[in-house]
């Protein structure tokens, strides 16, 4: 039987490679039968794809039914697992119900020819008449948006980690000690009433920021105005500006700011600008001022002494800072109504 079967097969493979088979056996039948002989399949370039990886994929691209998890569907099952869902509600664009113009037809704004003059410096009394008159400082405070009350937060409890709590009060204290012995530093170059030394006014700690800012006080000239208060009384508001003087051959409200990190751009500086365009305001609407502004001038310095950032207001962004502005002293009157003195 074994030499039958060997005789057989030999037969067979001899009848397939001479063509002698009839076409009702076919060549890949003949072949089929025998395994050894079958021809090796090309490779495909798709052999090596994890299959499985994709399988999710594929079946999503060839099959032709529509899934049940319509938005509908979805939305249905939320509210049964979350409860309705509170939608917050769209801020419309609403116009100012009480618009105000930033300048006073009644004054002209200076040039680099009559800046020059007599310094104007009024001093803050809380008396009968500035009471219950809000400060530019607290209308900005009390009108924060929700975003920037959050990262205020947050940079507060770091530091009170990483300080503690008396830490962090001799910390923040600190800092507005030096934020006004850079101011009186500042108004002592500028005027040249005082030297730097005198009175006892320790002025170490500020050496830095002075360093930070020499480049921009060698283009300020003309002052007109040093630490002097700001009113304006038909909008009901005031507040000091630091300082009013020729920048480059623009009369400008200038703000002197600290800080820890860079701001090289104006976004970086938050609620400045808008601080800057309500003092321009404020002066232009009081009448203890025979000249108005329009530029303003918003200078970071740096206590390590890196070369501070200056943001130069032209006239155009000031009036769109002073409509910001007013659009928050309006949400602070409405949601104030009897402020306290700040």
């Amino acid at each position: 039987m074994r030499v039958y079967r060997l005789c057989l097969q030999s037969c067979c493979v001899s009848a397939v490679f001479s063509g002698r088979f009839s076409g009702s056996c076919s060549h890949t039948a003949m072949f089929s039968c025998f395994p050894g002989l079958r021809a090796r399949k090309k490779s495909s370039q798709y052999s090596d794809v994890d299959s499985e990886h994709y399988s999710s994929l594929v079946k999503a691209v060839v099959s032709t039914r529509v899934s049940c998890q319509t938005p509908e569907r979805i939305e249905n099952e939320d509210q049964w697992l979350y409860g309705s869902v509170v939608k917050s509600k769209s801020k419309l664009c609403r116009a100012l119900k009480n618009p105000w113009p930033l300048l006073n037809d009644a004054k002209r704004v200076h040039d680099a020819e009559t800046a020059e003059g007599s310094m104007t410096r009024i001093s803050l009394k809380r008396g009968s008449d500035h009471a219950s008159t809000p400060s530019v400082t607290k209308i900005l405070q009390k009108t924060m948006s929700a975003q920037q009350v959050f990262y205020l937060e947050r940079w507060k409890k770091r530091k009170i980690a990483e300080l503690g709590v008396e830490g962090f009060k001799e910390y923040s204290k600190n800092l507005f000690t030096q934020g006004k012995l850079l101011h009186v530093a500042v108004e002592r170059i500028l005027t040249g009433e005082k030297p730097l030394n005198e009175d006892g006014v320790c002025l170490e700690n500020v050496s830095g920021y002075l360093q930070s800012i020499s480049h921009v006080l060698e283009d300020v000239t003309g002052v007109k105005t040093i630490e002097s208060v700001v009113e304006h009384q038909p909008l009901q508001y005031l507040g000091i500006v630091d300082c009013v003087a020729m920048y480059k051959n623009s009369l400008c409200v200038i703000e002197w700011k600290t800080s820890e990190r860079p701001k090289p751009f104006l976004d970086n500086t938050y609620d400045y600008p808008l601080q800057v365009a309500a003092y321009i305001g404020a002066l232009n609407s009081d009448k203890n001022y025979n000249y108005q502004v329009d530029c303003g001038l918003i200078v970071v310095a740096y206590k390590d002494g890196s070369p501070a950032h200056s943001h130069f207001l032209k006239a155009d962004q000031v009036v769109q800072y002073w409509d910001k502005w007013l659009f928050r002293l309006e949400e602070y009157m409405e949601n104030d109504v009897s402020p306290s003195p700040c």
